[in-house]
């Protein structure tokens, strides 16, 4: 059994929970305590939106049950041979009005910063999460009866990691893949666009 820690080959110091976090498509059977659901919602619930709008949904899905087929269902085939091992899965979902039903240009910002609150808990209760771009918007609405002010964002597994041979074979060689990011001067800048920091 080859359970995967991958933690992040970081230039600077930064705190083990971001370190550790990374997406693995290998979930045990193990169910998510309840108590711990609830933490992670109460860490989403917490984040900062503009005006305090908090434009986040989400509708959970717990293995078994009609909303948790539903989700597996939205998902393009790719995501859906892996996703079914995760014993929860999750459709986030924005508001993409105000309060004034006027455009809110922040909702996918944001519902964002409401995930990653939510998944920077998650790795404190000892579970990993892997989000999925992967999906289709149209089914979810009609699955979900979302209307046209909201908009299905994104699908995420949440569970315990669980050993990459569980995986069909095709998946084991991505699960087990070096993880990588850019450097600073192609994301951090100083004075105009391009120009790279000097604090790097």
């Amino acid at each position: 059994m080859m359970f995967m820690e991958k933690p992040a080959k970081t230039k600077y110091d930064i705190h083990p929970l971001i370190k550790r976090r990374w997406s693995p498509r290998a979930f045990s059977d193990n169910i998510v305590e309840k108590e711990k659901l609830q933490r992670i919602f109460e860490a989403a619930r917490w984040a900062p939106s503009s005006f305090n709008q908090q434009p986040w949904k989400y509708i959970v899905g717990v293995k078994g049950s009609d909303s948790y087929n539903k989700i597996i269902d939205t998902l393009i085939e790719f995501n859906r041979q892996w996703a079914k091992l995760a014993p929860v899965l999750v459709m986030v979902i924005g508001k993409k009005v105000d309060q004034k039903n006027r455009p809110n240009l922040t909702y996918q910002y944001d519902t964002g910063q409401s995930v990653a609150y939510l998944t920077l808990q998650a790795m404190h209760e000892g579970l990993f999460m892997h989000q999925m771009g992967g999906f289709k918007p149209s089914k979810a609405s009609e699955y979900f009866s979302i209307d046209d002010e909201h908009d299905p964002i994104v699908v995420f597994a949440i569970g315990y990691i669980a050993s990459y041979d569980r995986l069909p074979e095709k998946y084991q060689e991505i699960e087990k893949a070096e993880r990588t990011r850019k450097n600073f001067d192609e994301f951090v800048f100083e004075n105009k666009f391009g120009k790279k920091s000097e604090i790097f």
